[in-house]
C-alpha cells in the first residue's frame, strides 16, 4: 500500500475520506465527531506462536519505521523478535504489538496497525492485550515512547490514559546523525516518554 501522493510506503489513513498517505502528507486539523466515520471489523488478537507471524511483523516493522532495531527508553530493542500479540482479520495479519518486560514494567516497544483497518479500535485492543499480561505478572505501569512529532500516536496514547512524564531531547537527531522529516513535515529530534500506572 503506498501513498497516494508520492511512491512511499502509506502508514496512516485520513479519517474523513479513507485515503492512504505516509508521514510527510498528512495533515494535522480539528475535525469534529461528524466527519470521523466509525467503522466496525471482525478480528481477533493472539499472542505470536510461529515464525511466520515473526516474519510478517518483521515486514510490518520495516514499513512503519524503516529499521528492525527500536531505541526506546535508551534500549535498541528488535521490535520482530520480542513477545507480541497479533491482530487477524479474515486471517490476515492487520496489526501488532512487541513489548518487553522491565523490573516492574512492561514496555511497549512497537505499535503497529495496516493503515486501511486504522479507527475502529485495533490498536486499543492491542495495547489493552499488553496491560492485562503486565497485570497478571505483577507489573506497575506501562511505558511507551514516541517521537516529537508523532502527534497521532501522542492523541492516542494519551486517550487510553497514558500521560506524557519525560521528554529525551536529541536522542533522535543523534540516533540519525541529524534531523529528519516527520509527520506533517516536522522535524523528528526528541523521544517523549509516557506512563500509566496498571
Amino acid at each position: 500500500m503506498s501513498c497516494e501522493y508520492c511512491a512511499k510506503e502509506a502508514v496512516y489513513k485520513c479519517s474523513v475520506c479513507g485515503r492512504l498517505m505516509c508521514g510527510e502528507h498528512i495533515k494535522l486539523r480539528t475535525v469534529c465527531p461528524s466527519c470521523v466515520s466509525k467503522k466496525s471489523l471482525n478480528y481477533s488478537i493472539n499472542k505470536v506462536t510461529s515464525e511466520e507471524e515473526k516474519k510478517e511483523i518483521r515486514g510490518m516493522v520495516k514499513r512503519f519505521w524503516g529499521e528492525p532495531q527500536q531505541l526506546t527508553f535508551d534500549k535498541d530493542l528488535p521490535a520482530a523478535e520480542l513477545p507480541a500479540y497479533v491482530t487477524k482479520s479474515e486471517n490476515n495479519i492487520i496489526g501488532f504489538v512487541s513489548y518487553a518486560e522491565m523490573e516492574d514494567a512492561f514496555l511497549i516497544v512497537a505499535l503497529g496497525v495496516l493503515p486501511k483497518y486504522q479507527g475502529v479500535g485495533v490498536g486499543r485492543s492491542l495495547v489493552e492485550k499488553v496491560e492485562v499480561e503486565a497485570k497478571k505478572l505483577r507489573k506497575n505501569r506501562l511505558l511507551v515512547a514516541t517521537s516529537n512529532d508523532d502527534l497521532p500516536a501522542l492523541a492516542f496514547y494519551q486517550s487510553l490514559g497514558f500521560q506524557i512524564y519525560e521528554v529525551k531531547t536529541g536522542v533522535i537527531v543523534e540516533k540519525h546523525g541529524g534531523v529528519l522529516k516527520g509527520v506533517g513535515g516536522l522535524p523528528i529530534r526528541d523521544e517523549l516518554r509516557l506512563r500509566k500506572p496498571v
